[in-house]
């Protein structure tokens, strides 16, 4: 079952030992810290690892305006975009220097592939990650709710477990790139 927001919030405050929230706006102390803390939580798990499921390509529209030093073209990037992976021209996802400044991409190139982390609607989210999201959101909800700092520490070595099975998951999600430029292969030709 695809969880939202506000389902994910409500298991981790049931974990905390608080009340579920029905909105982010209900007024309430639970859905106050749920409304402040959801959205960083979220955005700094996702940005922590190469997730499968949230990595994206996309051709970024290259911006008038030129960089003032080290490269020649700026490009936006896109609404969505959390953390950088790889940048490519020609259809290739990699293989450009970049750097990112501000909401920009700076490169050489005329045309930029970008391959990044990106914010997916939670109902994208898979159960592995939902329950890496739930335990670091308990972890988070903990202290200004309960104000217990061994509970807290607790919550947050759990969160750390999820994450780390959360990203083993999602590795056995793709093979693993072998070598396509090793030029001990190439001298014994």
């Amino acid at each position: 079952m695809a969880l939202t927001a506000i389902g994910l919030c409500g298991r981790a405050l049931i974990k905390v030992g608080a009340t579920a929230i029905a909105s982010f706006d209900d007024g309430s102390a639970e859905a106050e810290v749920a409304s402040a803390l959801y959205g960083p939580a979220r955005d700094g798990l996702l940005s922590a690892n190469a997730w499968s499921f949230a990595t994206v390509q996309a051709s970024l529209p290259r911006l008038a305006v030129e960089p003032v030093a080290d490269y020649a073209n700026a490009f936006q990037l896109p609404a969505d975009f959390l953390r950088a992976l790889g940048a490519g021209g020609n259809g290739r996802g990699r293989g450009v220097g970049y750097r990112i400044v501000g909401r920009t991409l700076h490169c050489d190139s005329d045309r930029v592939t970008l391959t990044y982390v990106g914010r997916p609607a939670e109902e994208d989210f898979p159960a592995f990650f939902d329950q890496a999201l739930i335990a670091r959101l308990a972890a988070e909800f903990c202290i200004p709710l309960t104000e217990s700092s061994s509970r807290a520490e607790l919550l947050a070595s759990l969160a750390e477990a999820e994450f780390r099975r959360a990203r083993q998951i999602d590795a056995q999600q793709d093979n693993q790139p072998g070598f396509e430029d090793f030029t001990l292969i190439d001298a014994r030709s």
